[in-house]
């Protein structure tokens, strides 16, 4: 696996309640803390740590909490209304650790049993029932102090068991939070140029940085070729046969071509490793150096073999597309660069692909090897990937600069379908849009975003909806 671990997302997580109540109703705070713990065992899973802070009573406590939270470096807090509280105990939580919250508005049971609660006959044993199931109560009083104090929240409102609409949700918050985590630990590598003339392309990378978090690593060329010199002919070999298994290698692809794309991928392997890449963006016409263009010409099957394993690679310097590719990988649907080909009005499909590399974690059966005499509009030749996505629900993504110094998410849900492809040694499927193809490319054209975006597997609109509430980034869903 050549990916860099990536850092577990750290959750925090607090109850509220009013320390008057806990001598005036026995058992309350311990039930309500049974609460707490039950939610922080739906919230714990691989790659995620909980810092779970108990119940917050007091202001006192709430300052405490706050700094407690912000030396923790929490990337997103759960409150658990669990009962009424005081505003007073919850801003200064959130205000000190100045990161996005999510309310939790979960009842203990879908509804309280009134028959057994009115037969109680103890009227303070009744009230403590009822606290034990207000939590909504405080809510509108918590989301009113947010709102004027600028902090960001989102709720979600359901029932503590037995309640899926209301988990899945909540399990969307958390994989949101840990792509956005991770994104800002990630290195982004670019190496070479922008492709000259390609003005929707180009980008603020400065923008990139600020938004996602990403480092950005200038690479140069001559050291990919420098690292090709190195690979020795055992490596070679080895990566030869496992170009074999991965791939459906075409008869007529050139033994001399797989052994450069072998060398080459030998190196890149180093190359990320070297610069502990998460990502990479690549272009450079190597012309006038033998060495540099051979090496360019020779990259599609390494960077193939990159995207799959976690490090998605982009080509033609396309950086806004490699972080929307890296965004779909990060959230385990695969994230593979395309752009239109061709629009079939007789099947109201639209088909995309791109040639370079291509997410063979997320190819329809084995991905093709073939040979290309000539790569269209870029120097050199050599061996190409040819695949489709996997038949089924898909996300378009693309990250768009929408003016005024900002990024957004542009995202589209299709199915990827069966039907004839252009098998010409280049990835490409056929997709369609339940508003149609004539619409689909109406709508994501008037929003501007550059002639690339990636592809991942399953429909994604409500965590990349979450994504961007984290990031403070705007979200445009065209169909």
């Amino acid at each position: 696996m050549i990916s860099p671990a990536v850092a577990p997302v750290r959750i925090g997580l607090f109850g509220i309640g009013l320390d008057a109540y806990w001598p005036q109703f026995h058992g309350l705070k311990e039930r309500l803390e049974g609460y707490l713990g039950r939610v922080e065992q739906k919230l714990v899973r691989p790659g995620v740590e909980v810092v779970n802070l108990g119940l917050v009573d007091t202001p006192d406590r709430a300052y405490a909490a706050g700094r407690e939270f912000r030396r923790q470096d929490v990337d997103l807090i759960f409150l658990h209304v669990t009962t009424y509280a005081l505003s007073s105990t919850v801003l200064p939580v959130v205000r000190r650790a100045k990161v996005p919250v999510i309310v939790l508005n979960l009842a203990p049971e879908p509804a309280i049993d009134y028959a057994t609660f009115n037969a109680l006959g103890d009227r303070t044993q009744m009230t403590g029932e009822w606290l034990a199931h207000c939590g909504a109560c405080p809510v509108p009083e918590i989301a009113n102090v947010f709102k004027r104090a600028n902090v960001c929240f989102h709720q979600v409102t359901g029932v503590m068991e037995g309640d899926p609409v209301c988990w899945n949700e909540v399990d969307q918050w958390v994989e949101a939070a840990r792509v956005a985590a991770a994104m800002a630990e990630n290195r982004l590598g670019l190496m070479g140029h922008y492709y000259s003339g390609m003005l929707d392309i180009y980008s603020d990378v400065t923008l990139q940085c600020a938004v996602f978090g990403t480092h950005i690593e200038m690479l140069e060329v001559d050291e990919l070729a420098a690292f090709r010199r190195e690979v020795t002919a055992q490596a070679v070999a080895a990566r030869w046969r496992e170009f074999h298994d991965v791939f459906d290698v075409q008869s007529d692809c050139a033994r001399e071509d797989l052994e450069q794309a072998a060398c080459t991928s030998v190196a890149l392997d180093r190359l990320v490793a070297e610069h502990r890449l998460g990502s990479m963006a690549y272009f450079y016409k190597g012309t006038g150096v033998a060495e540099n263009e051979a090496t360019l010409a020779s990259i599609i099957l390494g960077t193939t073999l990159l995207t799959a394993r976690g490090v998605p690679v982009a080509g033609e310097y396309e950086v806004k597309n490699v972080q929307a590719m890296k965004i779909l990988d990060l959230f385990g649907v695969g994230g593979s660069f395309t752009e239109y080909y061709a629009m079939d009005f007789n099947d109201d499909v639209v088909l995309m692909g791109h040639d370079g590399p291509g997410h063979i974690a997320i190819a329809q059966g084995k991905t093709k090897v073939r040979p290309l005499k000539v790569y269209h509009g870029m120097v050199g030749r050599g061996v190409s990937v040819e695949m489709a996505v996997k038949h089924g629900p898909v996300t378009l993504l693309s990250v768009i600069e929408a003016g005024g110094g900002k990024l957004a998410l542009l995202c589209a849900e299709a199915e990827s379908v069966p039907g004839p492809i252009l098998e010409i040694g280049n990835t490409n499927s056929r997709y369609r849009f339940s508003c149609g193809a004539r619409d689909f490319v109406t709508r994501w054209n008037s929003h501007g975003p550059a002639h690339h975006c990636a592809v991942g597997v399953g429909h994604l609109t409500p965590q990349l909806e979450k994504l961007g509430a984290l990031l403070g980034m705007q979200v445009v869903r065209v169909c």
